[in-house]
């Protein structure tokens, strides 16, 4: 039996506007996988497997798999597969908005390689099977600020076990988050794996403490060390959301984690 996984999100009533209706309405059965125990269900069901099986009856193919966690409007899902038809992509978003946008999206551009999953990314990923997926995206997730929260972050220990288990020989965890503490975070979790190799080129800066919401302007004066990341991943396009943070003058922290 799987264990529930502590939720990353809170689950918000988001209306649709008559357009996004629209889309979700001619796009639903194109783009959304039934995967959910039942309807409004975030859960994958215990019967569930995301294998090779699974992708040949929904993709049509057997073409390597990329997999976004938290993939909000559809922008950089659905631009990567727009520019890589040989690949196969896995929108996976919780939110009524983000999926119905990311529907809009792709049908607009007649996609035949986007398939999107409305349901708990951290069940999702402990229901592949083992090397089903080529490469895993997790950009800008949730921070969560607050420090009693920080269990919360949806990058942790279980989650990567689960993330290397379903990446093939070779595949890659790509994060991307535009807050330092996160940033820090990540480092925590990752870096000491046996089972990743850190594949960062770049020397970055960062406090050794944490910092919470609220004591953040106090990261500047803490002891800080060199941590290894990478350049910024050519695949992920510029989006809305990444822009707000560089025009609050955000440092973008790129990772890639490639199996060991």
């Amino acid at each position: 039996m799987r264990n529930r996984k502590v939720l990353s999100f809170v689950r918000r009533s988001g209306r649709l506007d008559a357009r996004l209706q629209r889309a979700w309405d001619r796009y639903a059965d194109q783009y959304l996988l039934p995967i959910a125990e039942e309807e409004g269900s975030l859960t994958v069901p215990e019967h569930f497997a995301l294998d090779a099986a699974y992708v040949r009856d929904h993709w049509g193919n057997d073409n390597p798999l990329i997999v976004e966690i938290g993939s909000g409007q559809g922008e950089n899902v659905v631009a990567a597969a727009a520019a890589h038809p040989e690949l196969n992509f896995l929108a996976v978003e919780v939110y009524d908005p983000g999926v119905a946008h990311t529907m809009l999206l792709a049908g607009k551009q007649e996609l035949a390689n986007l398939k999107i999953a409305q349901v708990n990314a951290p069940e999702l990923l402990a229901a592949a099977a083992e090397g089903s997926l080529a490469e895993v995206w997790t950009f800008f997730p949730d921070p969560w600020p607050k420090m009693k929260h920080h269990k919360r972050r949806i990058v942790q220990p279980e989650l990567a076990a689960d993330v290397r288990k379903a990446l093939a020989d070779g595949g890659s965890w790509r994060i991307a988050t535009d807050i330092e503490d996160y940033a820090l975070h990540v480092h925590e979790i990752m870096d000491g794996r046996t089972d990743f190799t850190n594949a960062g080129s770049l020397t970055v800066s960062l406090p050794v403490e944490h910092v919470g919401k609220g004591n953040a302007d106090m990261a500047a004066a803490m002891e800080h060390a060199d941590f290894a990341e990478s350049e910024r991943f050519e695949g992920r396009i510029l989006t809305n959301f990444e822009k707000k943070g560089l025009q609050a003058n955000r440092v973008i922290h790129d990772f890639t984690y490639v199996t060991a």
